[in-house]
Formats: structure tokens, C-alpha cells, sequence
């Protein structure tokens, strides 16, 4: 699949999608349904505990691979099956091609192999004049139309049922009903010939079992079993990946594997096959099997302390499902072979860095794939190393460069937000927004942008800094550039709720911008040592807790900065310490100071919520906030999706407006659709998303922190 050169282009591509309405209905319905049926499949269950023990048991055979292979080899060639060994995706090609040739076979019937699609193993087979035939519902019909898969699990969730009508008319000749179960028969008709001629079966496999010497499959369509079982040769490609010490281990990752693929407690079919069964037209009356077992750097990423991670997939395709911008846009375009967030990460070691820049850029950081990832893969964190490996390779854009600089030089930092407050005076038009942009903003013009406040918090701390006698606990605050510099108000509602709760607060005036919109643009060096400077401002505090209002600050200080400062102990020792005091406002306010309603009016008003990813996903905080909107005195509407990302992404909304605007006009005809009169959220960032949004829509719902109604309902 070729992908655009260089950013601009990739982003013209994505319109295609962005236009293609029947992509986005299914893709949107698909997204919700899935939520509901992974929910009642997981039911009762301990999903985290069953994660970590896949995690640990896949963990486990990354860094015995070696080992693995020779037992598994062992006890299958004892089975009279013949192992394979490949160095690379040629190598894969070349020996079962091979065995086709020696095998005087002609025909060949295929079934379940990402790897396969990896290797590109159709076209090298193709080039021997051999014929293949994908017997996967969805895999045949993209190989009919020349298309690579736009999802691992579903790989042809693109097409409606009338163009797979037209498609069937076309292949057989005669026109074909709509009907899906009608085409299913129609596939069955034409794919039972195919079965009944083949040579050759080849098959992929989800599990390589050490100990018996067996594969087994999973698959919710029949037809693999026919190819495992019909032709005289059965041929299964895997990688390394997919070895297991023990049928246990295998049976344990299938609890997790269809209710996180599909929502399915147990997927249709589980295929074990161990030794060559009986097969009156093979050697010896036996069936000839080969197992072909692909490195193509799977052993290299074993030995990688942080990528040996990716070696946990299992394939279900979970962070696709999840994912708002592979929502809006599908599989080919959000992946070269492998789809989703695992497959931004796996084009770059197995397709390379061409294949895979402009992909993980386009990674909104909502963090939703981390949290439903089936083998506990830090997904969003790869993606961001992969990023800033490629930019140390070929060189840094020049705004992500200038961004770095500026940000590790704090007073300059500060020094322009305080002179763009007059800078932006020609634009401004009034209640706080700017009535145009730069043209170098231009694209920007899907929400109103906000103007830089007439004061930053940090010069109004000392007139507003309470006196708090006997104080339960100290804090330091830590603001953030949007709230210092844009939102003080949030910041002063902060301040109100926290000193009328008996909280001592300092903010540390050396403090600065969290990073975290460094290190999306791939800046990492410049996110560590802004990293360094504000652990630098919070070292002498003796804090309780640092407070923050912004979700993204909050889960970035708290997750990343022991990451970033890795490998210098006395850096990494005052990391660990400084993010285990960092807190979010609601989960302080709530959890910590336990406010009570009492200390509250109540509101007439109504209100909905949107939980910030970085809140619900980054920090796993859910009820607080809720919470707090019906002990602040409002009625609470819920609203629909919740929980999934407004769009903004920060600098995301600058590289791709066009899905960021997408993202914000579903997230606001939900929150409309409520009839709230406010929105409420925990995050500078999506307020200024929000309610830039709302105001273009000339909307009268109003836009406010969880703290501003909190401070303006206290009694």
C-alpha cells in the first residue's frame, strides 16, 4: 500500500475517507456496538488480572524465543511435521514457495495469516505461477478488489453489501441479491471448488505451542478448518511471536482474545493441530505439514528493553476498534499492513520508516488504545518514541524545533505569551476571543480561539493567595501554560475551593509548560529537560500533593516525567517522588478534602460532562468529577460517549484539523442533544476545543471547568 511522501499529501488522502459517508457510518456504529458487547462479554470478570498474566506469560516467551523455537521444533518434527525456520519476509516467501514447487502443487487455498499480508507472500507465490485463493469472507473479497485489509480482524469492514454485490455480479457473471446472507452463499458456491481442486493449504496461526509441538487457531468462519484439512500439504506461517510455552498459556490468552476482538465470549471456531493426521494421497498415508516460523526482527525487538512489548499483540485488533481517528478514517489510512495503533508501530520495524512517518503522526494521544489493549502494550508511548526516533534519523521540522527551544528557555517562553497579549490586540473582538487568525493559522477556523488573558495567574498569586491557619494539608499548584496564561480564572476557582477547605498552597514561580506538546511533536530531548526544570521548581516544596486542572499536565507529570528522566538515578528517584504527590482538582476535591453539598447552593442550571482522555484514561478517573457536579448544586445530564476525545490533542489539532474538527462536531452534537446548559470538563485544552466549537456554532451552551461552578456555586 503506498502512502503519501511527506505530511501534506497523507493529509489530502485522509479527505477521501473523511468523504466517504458509508466508511463513517459503519465505522461509527461499529465503534459503539463494540463498546456495549466487550462490556457484557468481560462481564463479572477480573479484566485487568486477566491482562497482566497475558502480558507476563507473553513477556515471558519474548525473552525465550530462542528456546521456545527449538522445543517447539522438537516436539513437531517428532510429530512428523517439518519446522522452518526464516530469517525475513524473502526468506518466508522463498521456502513455501518452495514447497509448493517440490510438491508439484498448482493450487493453493489460504486462510487467517496476517503474517501472509507481512510478508506479501500472494505475490510471491503469484510469480511461480501458482494460484491463490484467500477463503477468509473479507480476505477474498479484498483480494478480488486489489485492496489490502482495513482491519486485522475484519478486513473488509470498509465495503457495503452493495458493493460486494456488485463485486459478486462481476466475479460470477451474473447478477447477485443484496442480501448479505445471500452473498455469504454465494462465497460458499464459489469458494467449495476452490477447496475441493487445492494442492495446497496454507494457514496462519495464533498460537505455537512449545510443549506439544502444536498451532492452534481461531477463527469465527469454518473455512479454516478446510484449509487445514482438505489439501494433501498444509502449509502455517507464524511469527516468533506467536510461540507459548504451554497449552495453558495459549487457552488463558483465548479468554481475552475474541471479547476484546469482537465482543464475543468465545470466538466460533478453535482449531488444535498437533502431527500429521492421516491423508491417503500424502507420503506415507500422512498429511505433509510444514511450519514456517518468521523472525523478520521479532528477535531484535525481544532484546529491546522497551519495544519487546509490542511482541504482547495478540491480534485482536482492539486499538483499532477504540481508536477516534481510525474511526473517522479506516485501516487504509491508518496503517500500512497492520491497522491501528500496533500497526503504526509494527510499519516502522517491519516496513520501515518511509512506510511508517507520516502514520504516527496522526496519533491523537486519547490514550483509549493503552487502556484496551489486550496485552497491556503502552501503545501511545511507542508511537511517540517511534516518532522522535524518526525525526533524530532524518532530521527535525523546523516548528517542532523552535517549540523545543523556546520551552527549555522558560523566561523567553513566558516573556512571548506576555508580549502576544499585545501582539493579538488588532484581532481581538471581544468576550476573550480573536476575530481571525494569521493566515499561517488559517486552518484553525473550525472553533474560535481564545485571546491570551490580560493577566497571567502567576502575577496574580500573591494578591490572591490565601491565609490559611491550621491547614490539613499543603499543596503546590501547578497551572500549566493554558491556565497561567489563557484560564487564570480556573486557577482562581482552584484557589477559592481549596483555601475555604483548609489547603496551605504555593506556586512555584519557575514552573512552566508540563512538555507533553514537545514530546508529541517528537521532541523528546526537549521534553526531558522540561521535565528537569519542573521538578527542579517543585523540589524544596514539602508538598502533600501537586494540584493541577488540567487532566493532560496531570497524567503527563504523573506517567511520563519518571520515564523521561530514566536512567539518572538521582533525576529518576526525584521523579518517582514528585509524581506520586501529583493529583488531579476533581480527584483532590472529591477523594482527598471530601467536600460536602452543604457548602453549596442550589443551581437551577443543568449540566453534562466531558472526561478529558487524560482524566478517565490517563488517570482512571471516572466518578469524581460527576460527583462533583451534583455536590456543586447542578442536575446532571449524562451524555453520549462520554468518554471519548473531543479532538483537540493539542498540537494534533494544528497537523490535522480537518479530523480534529470532525471529532468536535460529533463530541458537541452529543453534548447539544443533552440540553444542558453547561458542559463541564478537567481540562484547559478541551475547554479551549469546546468551547471554541460551541462559539462558531453560535451555541448558548456555556463552557467551564469543574472548578468555576464549584467556586461560583460556594455558599
Amino acid at each position: 500500500m503506498q502512502k503519501a511522501d511527506n505530511l501534506k499529501e497523507y493529509r489530502e488522502e485522509l479527505h477521501e475517507s473523511l468523504d466517504n459517508d458509508f466508511l463513517r457510518t459503519s465505522l461509527d456504529n461499529f465503534a459503539v456496538a463494540y463498546r456495549a458487547g466487550r462490556a457484557n462479554a468481560f462481564k463479572g470478570m477480573d479484566v485487568k488480572g486477566l491482562i497482566r498474566k497475558v502480558a507476563d506469560s507473553k513477556d515471558y516467551a519474548a525473552q525465550h524465543l530462542d528456546e521456545l523455537y527449538e522445543q517447539f521444533k522438537e516436539n513437531a518434527e517428532a510429530a512428523g511435521v517439518k519446522v522452518h525456520f526464516a530469517k525475513d519476509a524473502d526468506e518466508a516467501n522463498s521456502i513455501i514457495s518452495r514447497i509448493a514447487l517440490d510438491s508439484n502443487c498448482k493450487k493453493i487455498v489460504k486462510s487467517k495469516s496476517m503474517t501472509a499480508e507481512e510478508t506479501l507472500l500472494n505475490h510471491a507465490l503469484e510469480d511461480h505461477g501458482l494460484e491463490v485463493t484467500e477463503t477468509d469472507l473479507g480476505e477474498w473479497i479484498i483480494q478480488l478488489r486489489h485492496e489490502g485489509p482495513s482491519h486485522m480482524v475484519m478486513p473488509a469492514i470498509h465495503l457495503s453489501r452493495y458493493q460486494v454485490k456488485d463485486l459478486f455480479s462481476k466475479v460470477t457473471g451474473k447478477d447477485q441479491d443484496s442480501d448479505i446472507e445471500k452473498l455469504v452463499k454465494v462465497a460458499r458456491r464459489e469458494l467449495r471448488r476452490k477447496y475441493a481442486e487445492a494442492d495446497m493449504g496454507i494457514s496462519g496461526a495464533n498460537f505455537a505451542v512449545a510443549e506439544t509441538g502444536g498451532i492452534g487457531l481461531v477463527t469465527n468462519e469454518g473455512n479454516a478448518r478446510l484449509v487445514t484439512t482438505l489439501p494433501r500439504v498444509h502449509v502455517a506461517l507464524m511469527g516468533m511471536d506467536k510461540l507459548v510455552p504451554t497449552l495453558h498459556d495459549a487457552l488463558r490468552t483465548i479468554k481475552v482474545l475474541p471479547r476484546n476482538a469482537t465482543g464475543q465470549a468465545i470466538t466460533s471456531y478453535v482449531t488444535w493441530i498437533t502431527g500429521a493426521n492421516e491423508c491417503a494421497p500424502g507420503p506415507d498415508g500422512k498429511k505433509e505439514i510444514h511450519f514456517v516460523v518468521l523472525d523478520n526482527g521479532r528477535r531484535e525487538l525481544a532484546k529491546d528493553p522497551l519495544f519487546s512489548q509490542v511482541l504482547r499483540c495478540v491480534r485482536c485488533g482492539a486499538c483499532a476498534n477504540v481508536c477516534p481517528v481510525y474511526r473517522l478514517v479506516g485501516g487504509h489510512k491508518m496503517g500500512h499492513i497492520y491497522i491501528g495503533a500496533i500497526g503504526l508501530i509494527l510499519t516502522y520495524f517491519f516496513h520501515g520508516k518511509e512506510k511508517a512517518k507520516n502514520l504516527v503522526q496522526n496519533c491523537i494521544n486519547c490514550e483509549a488504545c493503552k487502556d484496551i489493549c489486550a496485552g497491556g502494550i503502552d501503545l501511545p508511548r511507542l508511537i511517540k518514541e517511534i516518532h522522535a526516533r524518526i525525526q533524530d534519523e532524518d532530521g527535525h521540522p523546523l516548528p517542532s524545533l523552535l517549540l523545543g527551544k523556546l520551552l527549555r528557555n522558560r523566561r523567553l517562553f513566558h516573556t512571548l505569551l506576555r508580549t502576544a497579549k499585545y501582539a493579538q490586540k488588532p484581532m481581538e473582538e471581544g468576550e476573550g476571543y480573536l476575530r481571525h487568525l494569521p493566515m499561517m493559522f488559517s486552518n484553525q477556523n473550525f472553533r474560535a480561539l481564545p485571546t491570551i488573558a490580560e493577566k497571567p495567574f502567576r502575577d496574580m498569586w500573591k494578591d490572591i493567595r490565601p491565609e490559611v491557619k491550621n491547614p490539613q494539608y499543603r499543596v503546590g499548584l501547578f497551572s500549566g501554560c493554558v491556565q497561567d496564561f489563557v484560564y487564570p480564572e480556573q486557577m482562581k476557582a482552584c484557589v477559592k475551593i481549596l483555601g475555604d477547605n483548609q489547603v496551605e498552597m504555593e506556586f512555584p514561580d519557575k514552573q512552566s509548560c508540563c512538555g507533553l506538546p514537545v514530546q508529541m511533536m517528537g521532541e523528546k530531548k526537549a521534553a526531558r529537560d522540561v521535565a528537569i526544570q519542573n521538578l527542579r521548581a517543585f523540589q524544596k516544596g514539602n508538598y502533600d500533593y501537586v494540584v493541577t486542572l488540567c487532566a493532560s499536565c496531570a497524567s503527563h507529570l504523573k506517567h511520563s516525567y519518571p520515564k523521561l528522566v530514566a536512567g539518572d538515578p538521582q533525576l529518576e528517584s526525584l521523579a518517582m517522588e514528585f509524581s506520586r504527590k501529583v493529583i488531579d482538582y476533581s480527584s483532590f476535591v472529591h477523594d482527598v478534602l471530601r467536600v460536602s453539598d452543604d457548602a453549596f447552593r442550589k443551581s437551577n442550571e443543568s449540566a453534562t460532562y466531558h472526561a478529558p482522555c487524560h482524566l478517565c484514561r490517563g488517570l482512571d478517573v471516572h466518578d469524581a468529577p460527576r460527583d462533583l457536579i451534583k455536590t456543586a448544586g447542578l442536575e446532571y445530564r449524562e451524555c453520549d460517549e462520554e468518554e471519548v476525545c473531543c479532538g483537540f490533542g493539542g498540537t494534533f489539532s494544528m497537523k490535522f484539523p480537518e479530523l480534529s474538527s470532525e471529532l468536535l462536531r460529533k463530541k458537541l452534537d452529543n453534548v447539544e442533544a443533552t440540553g444542558a446548559d453547561i458542559l463541564l470538563t478537567d481540562c484547559p485544552g478541551c475547554i479551549m476545543q469546546l468551547r471554541g466549537g460551541l462559539r462558531r456554532r453560535g451555541s448558548k451552551v456555556q463552557v467551564k471547568h469543574v472548578a468555576e461552578v464549584m467556586a461560583e456555586n460556594k455558599k
